[in-house]
C-alpha cells in the first residue's frame, strides 16, 4: 500500500531537519511525503529545499492554523494509508512504516496506532515520558482514553467518508476526529506495541495550565458535535491523565 506522510510546519527552522531525516530514512518504499508550510519567515523553507528532490508536495501559504494545514495535506494526499508527523516529531527509526503496513496488513483494519516518547527538546535522547497506549477497546474512551496522534495511522477512505478534522475546535480537534472515526462510526483499529515517535515536549495543548484546561473544555465539546454523551469517568479521568501528562 501507498502511505501518505504528512508534516506541517511554521518557522520550525531549529526541529524540522530531524522530521525530514527520518521520513526519508524509512525503508518502505512507497512513501508520498507532503509538506503544508503556514508562510513560515525564518529559515524553514530554505531547510526544506535541501531535500526538494524527495519530498513530492511542498506549499507555502497563510493557513488557517495546525489542523487546517493537515486537512490541506490530507485533501492533497494520494497514498491508501495517511499518518501525520508534525515538524517537533520525528520517527524513531528506518523501520516505522514498515511495521506499520505490514500490521494494518496482518489484521485488516481501518487504522493503527502505536507507542510514543516524550523527549527532551533540546537532548532527544532524554524520555521524559514513555506513552503506551495498550490493545485497542473501544469503550476505553469512557475512561479518558485516547491513542497518541502522531502515531494514528488510517485509510485515506476513512477522511473521505467521515471528515477532515474539525476548525471549530483549537487544541482538541485530532481528539474530536479519533472519538468521531472509533467511537463514533467505530471503524477497526490495531495497537503496535512499540514506540514510533519521538515528541518534543511543550506541545500548544499543554503549554500551560490554562491551556490545558481551555483542552479539557473542548474535550467535551467533541462529545457534544458528535451527539455523544460522556459518562462521569469520562469527564473526571480525561482531565486527570491531562494533568498527569501536564506535570511531566
Amino acid at each position: 500500500m501507498k502511505v501518505s506522510l504528512i508534516t506541517v510546519c511554521y518557522n520550525s527552522s531549529t526541529t524540522i531537519e530531524d522530521t525530514i531525516k527520518s521520513v526519508l530514512a524509512q525503508s518502505y518504499s512507497d512513501i508520498e511525503y507532503l509538506i503544508i508550510d503556514g508562510d513560515s519567515k525564518d529559515d524553514t523553507l530554505k531547510i526544506v529545499e535541501k531535500y526538494q528532490d524527495k519530498i513530492s508536495v511542498v506549499i507555502s501559504e497563510k493557513d488557517k492554523g495546525i489542523y487546517d494545514a493537515i486537512n490541506k495535506g490530507i485533501n492533497l494526499s494520494t497514498g491508501d494509508i495517511v499518518g501525520i508527523l508534525n515538524a517537533d516529531d520525528f520517527y524513531i527509526d528506518e523501520a516505522v512504516i514498515t511495521d506499520v503496513v505490514e500490521k494494518m496488513n496482518e489484521k485488516e483494519v481501518d487504522s493503527l496506532y502505536s507507542d510514543l516518547y516524550y523527549v527532551d527538546a533540546i537532548n532527544t535522547n532524554k524520555i521524559i515520558r514513555n506513552w503506551k497506549s495498550g490493545e485497542y477497546n473501544r469503550k476505553n474512551f469512557l475512561l479518558g482514553w485516547m491513542p497518541p496522534h502522531p502515531t494514528f495511522f488510517v485509510k485515506r477512505a476513512v477522511y473521505k467518508k467521515y471528515g477532515v478534522f474539525n476548525l471549530t475546535l483549537k487544541s482538541a480537534a485530532d481528539y474530536e476526529l479519533m472519538l468521531r472515526f472509533l467511537y463514533k462510526n467505530e471503524i477497526t483499529s490495531c495497537y503496535l506495541p512499540r514506540p514510533l515517535v519521538r515528541m518534543r515536549v511543550g506541545g500548544v495543548s499543554n503549554a500551560s495550565l490554562k491551556n490545558r484546561i481551555k483542552a479539557n473544555m473542548e474535550d467535551r465539546r467533541a462529545w457534544k458535535l458528535n451527539e455523544l454523551k460522556p459518562n462521569l469517568f469520562t469527564l473526571i479521568l480525561k482531565p486527570l491523565r491531562k494533568l498527569k501528562q501536564f506535570l511531566t
